[in-house]
């Protein structure tokens, strides 16, 4: 459902958006950056409020780096794959 409202826009604005996007699309635009400022915004609210919950003693997995853990996960899994792969072709040369 749509709502209508009426938000004052310095004209260099208005002008800005109608340049970009076109008069008859100054809506939609508006509300996409509204939206996603809105986003934007309540990420950080909940970042702000998640502040002192993470604790290393229980990421024990991260204390090299989450790149690090990254690249063993990966490694792992294209380890287990090629495992995988070998026992498939075991198999039918069998």
């Amino acid at each position: 459902m749509r709502e209508r409202t009426l938000v004052h826009l310095p004209g260099d604005l208005a002008r800005g958006i109608d340049k970009l996007v076109g008069a008859r699309n100054r809506s939609s635009f508006t509300a996409e950056v509204v939206r996603r400022e809105l986003k934007r915004r309540e990420q950080q609210v909940a970042v702000r409020a998640a502040v002192g919950t993470w604790k290393d003693e229980d990421h024990a997995e991260l204390a090299e780096g989450s790149a690090s853990y990254i690249d063993k996960m990966r490694t792992a899994e294209a380890e287990a794959e090629r495992q995988r792969l070998n026992q498939l072709t075991s198999s039918k040369n069998a």
